[in-house]
């Protein structure tokens, strides 16, 4: 790598078709993104990649996806947008909008590139009509044929649930990558030349050093939550927010760039009544699927 390499990290878009009701849609994430996307053609330079962490649509329908799909077209960025899935998304709706006539719509979303001598893997850590993440039969050894792939670059990995910082914390894992995966993820990426993890899903821009390696989640473009009371209960908040990331030769540097933003509170629920609305969210889903 000759030169410091600048992307923008954005996730939790929850793009919603216009004028369908959704009463688990809190904000305009239309206008967000259409206002993310105005500062990101301010950028300069402008960003050699642009990562999309998952949590694309909120209702993982078509016209949801079809939607997002003119949203990039108006904002007319000259600049490769790479896609991962999370909980809100599903593999049906997105290949249907994205790849026109792939046989198998079942299959995880597991991809890679290079770009600028950067080595981009993206992992899809969803789970049809589950909240949290984890890994399906093969994915893993996927994974490990791709790392070993360009061994000589330094490789960015993308995934929805970031791995869990706890490995003890089973009461979590539906915020996180499951337990299971999350050890099995460490073990392979120990001695790997790993610059890396971008993940979302959690609402809330956090970087984490989990063995080494930088975790960032971001808030996204949904809303937020509210890091001061997490241990109460979750309280929902008005947010938006991009990360801007260079790859420099010392590492990796993650800038916020929020909104403007009241932080006004959109909903506040206490921690024994979530996962009630967890399953209530998961029943609503099965029209998508």
């Amino acid at each position: 790598m000759s030169r410091n390499i600048t992307f923008v990290h954005i996730t939790d878009l929850h793009v919603g078709a216009p004028g369908v009701p959704d009463p688990h849609l809190h904000s305009d994430t239309t206008t967000n993104f259409r206002a993310i996307m105005a500062d990101i053609k301010r950028m300069n330079p402008q960003p050699s990649f642009i990562i999309v962490s998952g949590d694309l649509t909120n209702r993982g329908d078509v016209d949801s996806y079809e939607h997002l799909k003119s949203l990039l077209a108006e904002a007319g960025l000259d600049v490769p947008v790479l896609f991962a899935l999370g909980n809100h998304d599903t593999r049906r709706g997105f290949y249907s909008a994205f790849f026109d006539g792939i046989e198998n719509t079942s299959l995880p979303y597991d991809h890679d590139t290079i770009i600028d001598g950067i080595h981009i893997i993206t992992v899809d850590s969803s789970v049809p009509k589950t909240i949290g993440g984890a890994f399906e039969p093969g994915q893993l050894d996927w994974l490990a044929a791709r790392l070993d792939d360009h061994a000589e670059l330094p490789k960015l990995l993308v995934m929805h649930h970031a791995p869990a910082l706890d490995e003890d914390n089973f009461e979590g894992e539906w915020e996180t990558l499951a337990i299971a995966d999350t050890i099995a993820l460490r073990e392979l990426l120990a001695g790997r030349k790993i610059i890396g993890i971008l993940s979302g899903h959690i609402h809330y821009d956090r970087v984490s050093n989990w063995h080494g390696i930088p975790v960032v989640v971001g808030i996204g473009q949904h809303n937020a939550l509210d890091p001061v009371i997490l241990g109460d209960a979750i309280r929902a908040v008005e947010g938006a927010s991009m990360a801007i990331g260079t790859i420099r030769p010392s590492g990796l540097t993650i800038s916020f760039a929020p909104q403007p933003s009241t932080r006004s509170q959109i909903s506040s629920t206490p921690l024994n009544e979530f996962q009630a609305r967890l399953d209530a969210y998961l029943a609503s889903r099965e029209a998508a699927e």
